[in-house]
């Protein structure tokens, strides 16, 4: 769902549809979308119109223009572009890439992944089987 503004509680499609932000980022849920001292910040005028908005089946500008960045500078070209919110997320989004490639191109034996001891993803053992 493309986004095209928001202010307050709300994301605005680019018809002018009105969307309750319910997953919006803990800082939009306290202060809310538009809020005057988040737009005094130095962002180059991004926060004029959009500051955040998760990607979980949403969508909006900058987003788009970055991954037909990225496409372009990529010289064997770039079918899909994923992004993730945060490092944690980028992690696990990519083991489990890792472990579906593996298992997609016939090797499903390939599925233990290598953690450090006492590390955040070594105690997940659910992603070290």
């Amino acid at each position: 769902m493309p986004v095209s503004r928001a202010e307050g509680a709300w994301l605005y499609d680019f018809e002018g549809r009105r969307i309750l932000d319910a997953i919006g980022s803990w800082w939009v849920n306290l202060l809310g979308h538009g809020n005057p001292r988040m737009q005094r910040r130095p962002c180059g005028g991004q926060l004029d119109s959009l500051e955040h908005v998760m990607l979980a089946g949403f969508t909006h500008a900058p987003a788009v223009e970055l991954a037909e960045r990225l496409r372009e500078a990529r010289s064997g070209g770039l079918g899909h572009c994923f992004f993730a919110s945060d490092g944690a997320s980028a992690v696990e989004i990519a083991l489990k890439m890792s472990y579906h490639y593996w298992r997609n191109s016939g090797r499903p034996e390939k599925n233990r992944f290598v953690t450090l001891a006492n590390s955040t993803m070594g105690r997940r053992s659910e992603l070290c089987r």
